[in-house]
C-alpha cells in the first residue's frame, strides 16, 4: 500500500570507547566539526548500516551476494559493479542497448556526432523508464534512498522519499589515540629484524562517549514515484531501531539506538514544518553532570502538548 503521509523523525544514537565514523582523510580519526568540535556521522554511514540490516533480514549479506528476495536486494553493497546490475534490468525485461564503447577514441570513430556525455552509456527513452521501474521494484535502497543509475548502461536517476542529515553529537568530544600491541608479525623478515620479539605496533581511535542527533524525512509524493510503501517504511523503522544490533566491531565499540521519534502528519503534502517539530525532542546533561560518559547522565525532554492539528506523535523507542 503507498504511503498516504509524510513524516518527520529524530534519531538518537550513541557511542561508548568506540570510532563511529572514522574520516580517512584524518588518518582514521572520528569525524567532527572543526569549529565547535561536535561529533559527525555521516547520513552515508548511517545508510549503510540500514542497507546491512535489510541484506541481513531478506537473505542477502556482503558475504553472499546472491540475489535475495524480491524487492528487498541490495544495489549499494559491498564489492558490487553496479553497471551489472544496470545489465540485469535490461535482461529481465528483454529492452536492447548498444554495444558498449570501450575507449574514447572507439566512441568517436564509431559515432563522431555523438556527445562526449552520452559516449559511454547504453540505452535510451522508454528502455530507461523501464529499467528504473525495475530497479525500483527489486531493489530496497533504490527505492528508499534514490539513486544515480545513470553510467555505463543506463537506469536513469531515481530521487528517494527517505532522506537523512549527518548526525552531530549534542556536545563537543574528544578522540583519544591508544597505542595497541599485537604478539605478531606478518613476514619472516619482520621477525628477523625483532630477533624473535614479533611484536607490531598500532594505534586506535576512540571517542570516550557522545550522544549523537541525526533528522530524517520521508516523503510520500516521492514514495509514489518509487513504490515505496507501508511494508518498507515499517522495515525503516525496524533497521533504525536495531541496526547496531547486527554491526558490532572492535573499532566502533558499544554504540546503540537511543531513541526514534516520529511524528506522522494526516496529509501527504504535511501539517507542519519540520524544524518545529524537531524542536520539541530536546536532549540536555542532566543536572550536576559536567563530563558525560553514558546515556544516564543525559535527559531527553518530549513536548507532545499542543501539537500542531493534523501531527501525531510516534514514540518507537525512547
Amino acid at each position: 500500500m503507498s504511503l498516504k503521509n509524510r513524516y518527520d523523525f529524530v534519531l538518537l544514537f550513541d557511542v561508548k570507547d568506540g570510532n563511529p565514523n572514522g574520516d580517512p582523510d584524518a588518518g582514521n580519526l572520528p569525524r567532527l566539526d572543526a569549529e565547535t568540535g561536535h561529533g559527525l556521522v555521516t547520513d552515508v554511514s548511517i545508510k549503510r548500516k540500514i542497507r546491512n540490516f535489510v541484506a541481513m533480514k531478506h537473505d542477502q549479506t556482503e558475504r553472499d551476494p546472491e540475489p535475495g528476495e524480491k524487492r528487498f536486494e541490495i544495489y549499494v553493497r559491498e564489492k558490487a559493479i553496479l553497471n551489472l546490475q544496470h545489465q540485469r534490468a535490461y535482461s529481465a525485461l528483454k529492452l536492447d542497448a548498444e554495444p558498449e564503447l570501450e575507449t574514447e577514441a572507439a566512441a568517436e570513430e564509431a559515432t563522431p556526432k555523438r556527445s562526449g556525455k552520452d559516449k559511454k552509456r547504453r540505452g535510451g527513452g522508454d528502455s530507461v523508464d523501464k529499467a528504473r521501474v525495475w530497479m525500483c521494484q527489486n531493489f530496497y535502497d533504490v527505492r528508499t534512498f534514490g539513486a544515480v543509475m545513470s553510467t555505463g548502461i543506463n537506469c536513469g536517476q531515481v530521487r528517494g522519499p527517505v532522506q537523512l542529515t549527518f548526525a552531530r553529537s549534542l556536545d563537543p568530544i574528544i578522540a583519544q589515540e591508544h597505542s595497541i600491541t599485537r604478539m605478531a608479525v606478518a613476514t619472516e623478515a619482520e621477525a628477523e629484524k625483532q630477533g624473535g620479539d614479533n611484536r607490531t605496533m598500532g594505534r586506535k581511535h576512540t571517542v570516550p562517549y557522545g550522544l549523537y542527533m541525526t533528522h530524517g524525512f520521508v516523503s510520500a509524493f516521492l514514495a509514489k514515484q518509487t513504490g515505496f510503501d507501508e511494508n518498507d517504511l515499517e522495515l525503516l523503522w525496524q533497521a533504525l531501531e536495531n541496526m547496531f544490533e547486527h554491526d558490532r566491531s572492535a573499532a566502533r565499540g558499544e554504540m546503540s539506538t537511543r531513541g526514534l521519534y516520529v511524528f506522522e502528519h494526516e496529509s501527504e503534502l504535511g501539517n507542519a514544518h519540520a524544524h518545529n517539530l524537531f524542536d520539541r525532542i530536546r536532549p540536555q546533561v542532566a543536572d550536576g553532570i559536567t563530563v558525560p560518559r553514558g546515556f544516564a547522565d543525559y535527559k531527553v525532554n518530549v513536548d507532545t502538548e499542543n501539537l500542531p492539528a493534523g501531527v501525531t506523535f510516534i514514540r518507537r523507542i525512547g
